[in-house]
């Protein structure tokens, strides 16, 4: 096939799947109720899955129970004419990305297959299951983790008992899109290492070496994103950290099996 033949089929599956994506939107759209009430003020709720769980594993181990309330001190508000139905409109479209993206990556994969040759092919079986499966568990560990314990911070936070906070609807949509999304990407760590190690740009020893910056790294991100407590960095950065050692693992079997070609 010639570049323009190339960019054609490239048009063919992006088309594809804006389509995709813009039928579950649609399907997302007509649901707010659920989508709004059940899942994006889920994590606002004092009765929230994560906040009892952690309530209770903080009793237990006799840590602070600052996730032990009644309420959380801050309202949700909108401020322009079109402020909710910009943000119906927009969660919508998050949302029909993240029930369609196993068929975004079905045709990510048949654009990318021809070039690949038998072998390549065969050692990638399984590739849009895996990365599907990774995407949603790590927008679940967003959903579930890294949203509560932001806005449980965040929600609570007071420079002086003067200022009550008011937060405006795209502000708080903002923060569950991304960390849901962010953690989603991230959670894809092991499908880029692969393909980075399949052409040589990455090696188990250089992860291995960079096992330490990763570890930092890892902690001050943590800290950025959950309340000042050790408890909480520890929960979001032990996933993080098995994703990359699962990495390494990855880039040694892919340098095995190519040295065994060799």
């Amino acid at each position: 096939m010639s570049f323009l033949d190339h960019l054609e089929e490239l048009r063919w599956h992006l088309i594809r799947a804006t389509l995709s994506v813009l039928i579950a939107a649609s399907i997302a759209f007509v649901l707010k109720d659920f989508i709004f009430d059940v899942i994006l003020f889920g994590p606002k709720k004092a009765d929230f899955w994560t906040y009892r769980t952690l309530c209770s594993l903080s009793q237990t181990l006799g840590f602070d129970e600052s996730f032990c309330f009644s309420d959380l001190p801050f309202r949700i508000q909108s401020r322009t004419m079109a402020g909710q139905f910009s943000a119906h409109i927009w969660t919508a479209i998050t949302a029909g990305f993240i029930i369609s993206f196993p068929y975004i990556i079905y045709e990510f994969w048949k654009f990318i297959a021809p070039a690949m040759l038998d072998k390549e092919r065969k050692s990638a079986k399984g590739f849009i299951f895996i990365s599907s499966l990774l995407f949603f568990l790590g927008v679940l560990f967003g959903y579930y983790l890294i949203t509560p314990l932001s806005i449980n911070f965040l929600g609570s936070y007071q420079v002086s008992e003067e200022v009550f906070n008011d937060f405006d609807l795209s502000s708080y949509i903002s923060l569950i899109r991304a960390s849901v999304l962010a953690c989603g990407l991230v959670f894809e760590l092991p499908i880029i290492i692969f393909f980075l190690a399949k052409v040589g740009i990455v090696t188990a020893e250089m992860l291995r070496q960079y096992r330490k910056f990763a570890l930092v790294g890892v902690l001050i991100l943590s800290a950025i994103i959950t309340p000042p407590d050790i408890a909480s960095q520890v929960i979001v950065s032990i996933p993080i950290m098995i994703l990359y050692e699962v990495s390494i693992v990855i880039a040694r079997i892919v340098e095995r099996k190519q040295n065994t070609v060799k």
